[in-house]
């Protein structure tokens, strides 16, 4: 069983930045790929960003590109997601995700943190 705990979010102007965490434990975490994904109110959960379980591959949603950076601290099994230039249309609950592959889909994903909020200001 892997546990997620995300951390990080909070309030921001727009064009300001947020570093999220999300701190994995449990069974093998440190072999899963990673995924954050966000959900707005009456939205579907949509993909953000990936990463392997080695950290060499990565994946972003067109929204997140140039803007958003995924990395993973093996050290610590924690990955991070670094947002920049952030935009009121990024305010959603964001989630830390682990799954076998590094995916876009949230079907691929076992196991999920709770969630922590991020709200962009105009």
């Amino acid at each position: 069983q892997v546990q997620l705990v995300e951390s990080g979010g909070g309030l921001v102007q727009a064009g300001g930045s947020l570093r999220l965490s999300c701190a994995a434990s449990g069974g093998t975490s440190s072999r899963f790929a990673m995924g954050w994904f966000r959900q707005a109110p009456g939205s579907e959960r949509e993909f953000v960003a990936a990463i392997s379980g080695n950290g060499l591959l990565t994946s972003y949603a067109d929204s997140a590109k140039g803007r958003f950076t995924i990395s993973r601290v093996a050290a610590k099994n924690t990955v991070d997601l670094q947002m920049i230039s952030l935009k009121p249309e990024d305010t959603s609950l964001y989630y830390c995700a682990a799954g076998a592959e590094t995916s876009m889909s949230k079907e691929d994903y076992v196991y999920w943190g709770q969630g922590t909020q991020v709200t962009v200001s105009s």
